[in-house]
C-alpha cells in the first residue's frame, strides 16, 4: 500500500531521516520503532505531507504523493494521529469528530449563507460519520460529553474516531498508547487489530515493546535517522544491531 524509497529530510544541515527505504502491506500492523531523536515522527511527519521531504520518494497505492500538502494526503486516504491529543477541550466530543468527514464535502461559503439542502445534507453526514467512529471505538457513551472532562485513554480513542471519520484506507498511529496504563494498552492493541479486521491499514509508532511485539506483522527500526534493521517481531528480537542501540539484551532473552 506504500512505498518508501530512499526518503530523506535535512533540518539546517542535519538528517533528521536518511534515505529509508521500505513499504508497508495493506492489511497488516507495520511498526516504527527506535530510540528517542531516532526520526520517526519526522518519517511520519514526511509521509502525511506536514514535512516536504529533501529527497526520495513516498508512493501510495502506487500514486506519487510525495511532497503533497496534508489535506491533499488525507483526501487520498491517509490518515494519522499524534502524540498529544489536542481536542476542543470546551465542545463536546461528538463536535471534535464533526470537523474530521469536512474534507470530504463541497458546501462553500454560499451553502452557508443560505443555508442551502447540500449544507444540510452534508452537515448530516459528518455527525453520522462522527457518531459512527465513536461506536466503533467504543465512545459512544460519551458523546455528548464535554471534551476536558474524558479520560486520557477515552482521549486516545477520540483520536482513532477523528482519524477513522475521514475515511482512511492507512492510518498512522504516533504512539499510541503514551500516559496509559498497561490494561487500557491492551484494550487499545485490541482496536487497533479491529481496525485491520475491518479492512484498514495500521503503521504505528509505539515504545511499549510488548504491545509491539505481540501486534505488529512488521517491524522497522530507525536510529539516528537510518533504518537499521526490518523484519517479523521475532527477527527484530534476535538482531545484534537492535539489541544494542534501543532493545537492550534483556529484553532480546525474553
Amino acid at each position: 500500500m506504500l512505498e518508501i524509497t530512499a526518503l530523506t529530510k535535512l533540518f539546517f544541515g542535519l538528517t533528521a531521516v536518511d534515505h529509508v527505504s521500505t513499504r508497508f502491506e495493506r492489511g497488516q500492523v507495520s511498526a516504527i520503532i527506535g530510540p528517542n531523536g531516532a526520526g520517526k515522527t519526522t518519517f511520519f511527519n514526511l509521509v502525511a505531507g506536514t514535512h516536504k521531504p529533501s529527497s526520495g520518494r513516498i508512493l501510495f497505492k502506487g500514486r506519487d504523493v510525495t511532497g503533497l500538502r496534508p489535506d491533499h494526503v488525507a483526501r487520498l486516504g491517509i490518515a494519522r494521529t499524534f502524540q498529544t491529543t489536542h481536542l476542543f477541550d470546551n465542545a463536546t466530543v461528538l463536535d471534535n469528530l464533526i470537523v474530521g468527514h469536512r474534507l470530504r464535502t463541497h458546501s462553500g461559503l454560499w451553502d452557508v449563507l443560505a443555508n442551502t439542502q447540500r449544507l444540510q445534507q452534508e452537515e448530516k453526514l459528518c455527525r453520522d460519520k462522527a457518531r459512527e467512529a465513536l461506536d466503533f471505538v467504543g465512545l459512544s457513551h460519551v458523546a455528548n460529553r464535554i471534551a476536558a472532562d474524558i479520560t486520557q485513554e477515552e482521549r486516545k480513542r477520540v483520536a482513532f474516531a477523528l482519524a477513522l471519520s475521514t475515511d482512511p484506507e492507512l492510518l498512522l498511529l504516533d504512539e499510541p498508547a503514551s500516559g496509559v496504563n498497561p490494561e487500557e494498552t491492551v484494550g487499545l492493541a485490541a482496536l487497533i487489530r479491529k481496525l485491520v479486521d475491518h479492512g484498514r491499514t495500521v503503521c504505528l509508532i509505539e515504545h511499549k515493546m510488548d504491545m509491539i511485539m505481540r501486534l505488529a506483522d512488521k517491524i522497522v527500526v530507525l536510529n539516528n535517522g537510518c533504518k537499521i534493521a526490518e523484519g517479523t517481531p521475532a527477527e527484530i528480537r534476535r538482531d545484534p544491531q537492535v539489541i544494542e542501540a534501543y532493545l537492550g539484551v534483556d529484553h532480546a532473552a525474553l
